[in-house]
Order: structure tokens, then sequence, then C-alpha cells
């Protein structure tokens, strides 16, 4: 068998060196050996150090380290930025907040979280010891503090307030854990969730009530609470009309506060009876906006209110359908076709039943409309900032929604006050670097997570080197991760 080397390959012409002919596998092996060392000749060599390492010849080298690389610092860089890092000044608590954007899980399941990252975990005795202080009023209000600076708020800035209920599969109340109202329509225990945001939907103040608390009774003690945290001598609340009772109104208006709430039509407005006589035949124009002054009287402690009622054709296409749909089914009752269900459109009187055509009227007249009241001055905020910033309600549904699903609020795990009290302090500094990292990137959280957690960063040792290796980014993502590190983090 014969061994040559071949120098070059041009135009199917070849330049051969001839080494030598072997007749035997040891003959081979020398040649072989020989045209490697004329190959190498005047060529310096690393001496890797790896003879022996390998089980075999070609063998594996050993990974010693494995990491989420991007996606954990991209956090971390995140969780910086929003001060929390002064602000908590504890690394159990980021490991925690982080974890759970990862992946949601219970207190004892993040070290395994962290693990698969690739960076150290505190040991479960650890954490535990930790919980009371991340439940503390202290350390729920410096993070607060945080997110307060991180939005910029001012004397005019609008925040957005709404609440939502945690229930806990258990069958006894405990003064904190009560059935009560619920969303959801669940009988077991609970608790009411205060949230307030900035008109973007980022997170400022968390608070939890009490399962049976009424949730018009939350928003006042948060809002006060917020403000005393930051010296502010007044901001606009922006809320559903569900939230605000007459007493709540008149508390916000006793306490110099500025509102924007979605307010009840009980009967059809002047303004809207005084158009429709002055165009008996004509339809309101979609979008149009009706506006009413109502000016406080001598004796009311309160400022000068607006109404705002805005006719949109394609509200109105969708209330009339409704409308529709429960006519049919109150004549349907009417006439002992279909049992007698709740229904708005059914008069009872004794054992006769009637369709109650004067509410359908009332429903018909009012279908499409929308009613808005505010204490703003007409000439700083117009119908169209008004409505606007009542529309900015969708983004602490949002935020809501993230917090439920995304990360998994509900205490699962926690019974005690202390605990749930931790557990929500976790879930809102995660909620704020979610939607910051959203913010940034144009991306939703969970596709950040799931796409930034398959590239690694791996570290191979070859003899007594080590070589860092990563798969290479695709551009959306490393669109993405330049978009959250040119943020620079404030001293």
């Amino acid at each position: 068998m014969a061994v040559q080397i071949v120098f070059s390959n041009r135009r199917g012409a070849r330049t051969m060196g001839h080494i030598g002919s072997a007749h035997t596998q040891a003959e081979l092996e020398l040649l072989k050996a020989a045209a490697r060392q004329k190959l190498a000749a005047g060529q310096g060599e690393l001496d890797l150090g790896l003879s022996g390492l390998a089980p075999r010849q070609g063998g594996p080298l050993p990974i010693t380290s494995s990491r989420m690389g991007h996606l954990w610092d991209a956090l971390e860089h995140a969780y910086r930025v929003l001060g929390f890092e002064v602000a908590a000044g504890d690394e159990v608590f980021r490991g925690l907040v982080l974890a759970r954007i990862i992946e949601p899980t219970s207190k004892l399941d993040s070290a395994r979280v962290l693990e698969e990252v690739g960076v150290s975990a505190p040991a479960y005795r650890t954490v535990t010891r930790r919980l009371p202080v991340f439940a503390q009023e202290d350390f729920r209000r410096k993070l607060a503090a945080a997110c307060a600076r991180q939005a910029g708020l001012g004397p005019a800035s609008l925040v957005l307030y709404d609440v939502s209920t945690l229930y806990f599969e258990t069958d006894a109340g405990d003064g904190f854990r009560e059935p009560g109202f619920s969303k959801e329509r669940r009988l077991e225990p609970q608790i009411t969730i205060g949230l307030l945001t900035d008109h973007t939907g980022f997170p400022l103040m968390v608070e939890a009530f009490e399962g049976n608390k009424a949730e018009t009774l939350t928003m006042i003690p948060t809002i006060q609470a917020f403000m005393a945290a930051h010296g502010l001598p007044d901001v606009t609340i922006v809320a559903d009309a569900g939230m605000v009772s007459e007493a709540n109104k008149k508390a916000i208006e006793a306490a110099g506060l500025s509102f924007i709430i979605g307010a009840r039509i009980p009967q059809e407005p002047y303004v809207i009876t005084a158009w429709r006589k002055r165009h008996p035949d004509a339809e309101i124009p979609d979008g149009h906006v009706f506006t009413q002054p109502w000016p406080a009287g001598p004796t009311d402690a309160r400022r000068d209110h607006t109404f705002y009622y805005q006719y949109k054709h394609d509200r109105a296409r969708r209330t009339l359908r409704g409308i529709d749909e429960q006519v049919a089914k109150a004549e349907k009752a009417v006439k002992g076709q279909t049992p007698v269900k709740r229904n708005r459109f059914v008069t009872l009187t004794g054992a006769s039943k009637s369709v109650n055509r004067a509410l359908e009227a009332k429903a018909r007249s009012l279908a499409g409309i929308k009613a808005y009241v505010t204490n703003l001055d007409p000439a700083v905020a117009d119908a169209d900032f008004v409505i606007g910033a009542y529309h900015r309600l969708f983004q602490i549904e949002r935020s809501f929604r993230m917090s439920k699903h995304d990360l998994q609020a509900r205490p699962i795990f926690h019974h005690k006050r202390e605990s749930i009290q931790a557990h929500l302090s976790v879930v809102f500094a995660a909620l704020a670097v979610s939607r910051w990292v959203e913010d940034q990137t144009g991306w939703s959280i969970r596709k950040f997570v799931r796409t930034a957690r398959r590239y690694r960063t791996i570290e191979i040792q070859a003899g007594e080197q080590t070589i860092t290796a990563e798969e290479p980014l695709p551009d959306d993502l490393a669109a993405a991760l330049n978009a959250i590190h040119r943020v620079r983090v404030a001293h």
C-alpha cells in the first residue's frame, strides 16, 4: 500500500510526494507517521495536554460548566436597571425573582431552576429564613419606591388601579384568607389583591387585603399609602366604574385627588335627549362625544365634574345583538316555552309574567354609549385625553394576566399571612422586570424566556486550557438582547 502526500490539485493535475510503500500494517503506520512529520515540518505545535484525558482517541472533552448566559445576564441587567439590587440588597431575593420569570415554581423547586440556569442556588433553609424579611412593610416600600423612580411619577401622573382575587385550596378561613366575591366564581377562601400601575401598566404597588373585603374599600388605602410614601400631593386615578362607589368618590374628593372614572348611565342623559330632539331622524355619528358639565354647588365639597358620553357604532351593534338575544329568551319564558331564569327583561307580578318593554326601549336607546366622568379642568383634560386615559386600563388588566398566568402568582404553597406577603413581593418584582423587558424588546416575556434559554454558554476543559463556546445567536434575539443591555444602570 503506497503512502503519498497530495500537495495541490489544480485543473485535474496533482503534485504528489511519495513517502513509501508498506507491506504490513506496522509499516503502514510508520509511513503515516513519517507523512505527518513532513506535513508539520517548520510549523509550531500547541500542546494542549490531551494525552490520557479521553477514554479513546478522538473521545469527547469534558464540559466543566454550562449556563443560560444570555437569558440570565439580560434578566439580571433589567433587575439592576430597575434599582432592585440597591432596594432589596439581597441575593436570595434576586434569585427567587429571576427564577420565577424563567420558570414559575415553588420556593423549594427554585433551586433546581437556578441550577439549570447555571448559577449557584441558596439552600432552602436560607430561603425560608429570608422570607419574613421580604414580607416586611419597609422592604416592600423600598421596592415600590424603586418602581416609582423608574416610572418618573409626578403630581399630574396617571395611575391605574384594579383588583383581582387569588384563591386557596382550603375549606376554612383564617381572618385573612376568607370566602368573598370571586371573579372566578369560586367558593374557596381567597385574598383580594389591589394593584397600582402607571399609565403603561408598569407596577407601582401591590397590596393584599382580606378576601371578604369589598373591592371599593381597597383603593383609597392603597393610593394614600403610595402618595405618602413618595410625597406626591396629587395623582390622577383612573379606574373602572365598578371600583368606585359613591362613598369612594367622596373620599377621593375629600383627599383632594383627581380622577377619571367610567360612569354608569341609569337613564338617558339630558344632552343626548336634547340632541335627538334636534335630530329626530338622524343616527348619532360614530365616535361622537357629548359633553355635560356638572358644576359644584356652593355647599358641595368637591370640584366641578365633567361627564363625557361617547357613541360607537361597533359598541352599539354588539349591545343590540345581546339585547335581541335576551328579549327573545324573555318572550319564550313568558310564553312558558322555557323556564324563567335571570333575565332583566322578564317582569314577574304574582304568577303572571310579561316582557318589560319600557326597560327594553331604555336599553336600546343607551346602546353604544359609554360614559366617563372626571374632576379635571376641561381646559387641561379634554374629551380625547379623558377617554384615552380610561382606555389605558387594559394595561393593568394585561399586568394582572401576566402575574396570574406567566408568573403564576397564586400562592399555592403558602398559608400564613407573612409568607403570602413575601410571595407577593417576589411576584411584584418579577412583574416589574417582565414588563420592563417587554417594553425594551417588544417581545412577550414568555417568548423572550423561551427563545433565550436555548442558547447556553459552555466551558470545555482541554488539558490545562479552558475553552468557552456558545451557539451563534439569531439576529432577532441578538437585537432584543442589545436593546436590553444598551440601557445603563443608574448609579
